[in-house]
């Protein structure tokens, strides 16, 4: 059986893909690409890589979707999941085989280096993309797509590894708010039709703080802490929108004093404390 797959989704990728599929070489017996309309080479280049190069109507928008079609085409035991401007680090190869052999009922956090072309540095952030090949571990949300819910669901756990992969993005920055407002547009849609599901709502928010729409990102923030009473992340953004982007230090005081009720000794919670105690002391 086969051990690992890479499953992809594409669109006009031709500059990105080659580089993508030679990172993951050593490691993947079997490549999955999923294209949503590609019009360049990036079709005679997966097949070049013999990859399963599989056409998604994408006329709804769907990403969950068609990450699931991927997932459903894909023999190996694990998979491991990469967009085309990502690159798997060398010194993670021996890492991602161990944890495909010791076969646990994990997802595995690998830490995404982000870096956009016009700058030096990379923000970092935690992405679950190497879990068993299993038919309940399906991804949802038509925009950031998750498969965080369903290996829980499973029964599985959400571990943290130390593999790295790099994320190289355009950077045109029109580009990127274009793409903030079709993500709001879509994301708008999924809370319309299912006002029970949260999770989409952290992703609005950070939509409209791309966008530097920071009243409608703290209302967001607020609503969120609102249908999580018990989330004491939840309370302290919205202190940190309070702060920071919408100041109104009384509502800072109570999100901040609220999320160390829940979580004593959060550290940021303490320190943005102290910051609104020092704005008090000097508006007096």
């Amino acid at each position: 059986m086969l051990q690992l797959a890479l499953c992809m989704v594409v669109k006009n990728e031709e500059r990105n893909l080659p580089r993508c599929l030679d990172s993951v070489r050593p490691l993947a017996d079997e490549l999955i690409v999923v294209d949503t309309g590609s019009t360049d080479a990036t079709r005679e280049i997966a097949l070049q890589y013999g990859a399963q190069f599989i056409p998604f109507d994408f006329s709804t928008v769907d990403f969950a979707a068609a990450r699931n079609c991927g997932l459903a085409r894909a023999s190996g035991r694990w998979i491991l999941v990469l967009d085309a401007d990502e690159t798997l680090d060398p010194a993670a190869a021996p890492i991602v085989r161990q944890l495909v052999a010791l076969d646990e009922n994990a997802g595995y956090y690998l830490e995404r280096h982000n870096r956009s072309g016009d700058s030096d540095t990379a923000n970092r952030d935690y992405v679950v993309r190497l879990f068993p090949n299993r038919p309940n571990h399906r991804y949802r949300g038509r925009v950031h797509e998750t498969i965080d819910g369903s290996i829980l669901a499973g029964g599985g756990k959400l571990r943290k590894s130390a593999i790295r992969i790099d994320h190289n993005f355009a950077a045109d920055r029109e580009a990127r708010r274009r793409k903030n407002h079709w993500y709001i547009r879509i994301l708008q849609e999924e809370i319309a039709a299912d006002p029970s599901d949260h999770s989409r709502l952290d992703f609005l928010a950070a939509e409209y703080h791309q966008l530097e729409m920071f009243d409608q990102a703290a209302e967001i923030a607020e609503r969120i802490a609102r249908v999580r009473p018990l989330d004491a992340r939840a309370h302290f953004f919205a202190g940190t929108y309070h702060l920071l982007y919408r100041p109104d230090l009384a509502r800072a005081r109570a999100d901040f004093e609220q999320a160390l009720k829940l979580r004593p000794g959060y550290p940021e919670a303490e320190a943005f404390l102290r910051l609104v105690e020092e704005r008090e002391h000097e508006n007096r």
